[in-house]
């Protein structure tokens, strides 16, 4: 049986998606569809691994007030809650997706906030649960009430414990936790384009800029990078090379909400099972497209995942 994979989500969300004709701002829009969610990174990660069939532990910072929808989904998947619970309600996220263009609008509500003695309660519970060579996802945003070097606390405390860090946030969180020395830094990291950009301050015009990137963050001790770039594929880079997965043309999309997090899933479900690398980004691309055909963070059957995995063309980068 596969490893346990911790998630931790400091900032969940429940996602409500509202999928229009077309998004026409400053009139009335009429919805063809509404769909809720539990969900925040780490969750979405979670549910996706748990649909395929990787036991994972959920874990982070939940407003007690509406936990409800987190505690259905951990429930009907077999998904371990190990969620801290806090005072106050979990934020609602209002995604409107635009079936013409197929962009998605998010409309970020506020929700609880966090303190440091939650933090403290649960590093005492990740002591317990992480050790040597787990996988452990870090995802998503911090919420209000605790320092932009929560995620940098949370490497060092793992790295410490011997975990393999995969650490997918943004902004001022990710630069703190860039800011580590090399033996705390996280194991892997996986920004998109627009992500990496603002981390290194300049554009990246071209794959040779984006894979030079990676490289530029390998060197400083970050053992894998993956690069996100939407309808442009992905690009993953280690120790042993650069692969480049070319995107798939799919005709039935839902809704692109949690793509990047079912990406996540799919290195971490492929990692676990100790695949090769050019396998490690397929499965995740695959995991990505399947995301695609469907509302919330699921993954459609094992069957439809390997048909996806099986179309797509992973190329080693000559560098």
């Amino acid at each position: 049986m596969s490893a346990t994979v911790i998630t931790v989500t400091l900032n969940p969300a429940i996602d409500q998606t509202v999928t229009l004709d077309a998004l026409h701002p400053g009139a009335v829009n009429l919805a063809g569809a509404v769909h809720a969610n539990a969900g925040g990174k780490g969750v979405n990660v979670a549910s996706c691994l748990a649909d395929w069939g990787v036991p994972v532990i959920a874990s982070g910072l939940l407003g007690r007030d509406n936990a409800a929808p987190f505690e259905n989904l951990f429930a009907d998947k077999g998904i371990r809650d190990a969620f801290i619970r806090v005072a106050g309600s979990t934020r609602t996220n209002i995604k409107l997706v635009d079936r013409s263009t197929l962009d998605t609008t998010d409309i970020n509500l506020p929700g609880m906030t966090a303190n440091e003695e939650a933090l403290d309660r649960l590093q005492l519970l990740l002591d317990e649960q992480a050790d040597a060579d787990r996988y452990v996802v870090l995802a998503g945003s911090l919420p209000a009430g605790i320092g932009d070097d929560s995620w940098a606390q949370f490497c060092r405390q793992l790295r410490s414990l011997g975990a393999r860090v995969l650490l997918d946030s943004s902004g001022a969180a990710l630069q703190r936790a860039l800011a580590l020395p090399p033996d705390e830094l996280p194991w892997l990291i996986k920004p998109n384009q627009h992500e990496l950009e603002q981390y290194l301050g300049r554009k990246l015009a071209s794959r040779d800029e984006l894979v030079a990137a990676a490289r530029e963050l390998q060197q400083r001790g970050i053992a894998v990078v993956v690069v996100s770039l939407g309808s442009d594929g992905a690009l993953l880079c280690c120790g042993d090379g650069c692969w480049f997965a070319e995107p798939l043309t799919l005709s039935d999309i839902h809704s692109s909400v949690g793509a990047g997090d079912a990406l996540v899933a799919g290195l971490v479900a492929a990692l676990n099972a100790q695949l090769a690398w050019p396998e490690v980004l397929r499965l995740g691309m695959a995991f990505a497209a399947a995301k695609l055909g469907q509302f919330g963070p699921n993954l459609p059957s094992r069957q439809e995942v390997r048909q996806l995995a099986e179309r797509i063309q992973v190329n080693r980068i000559t560098e």
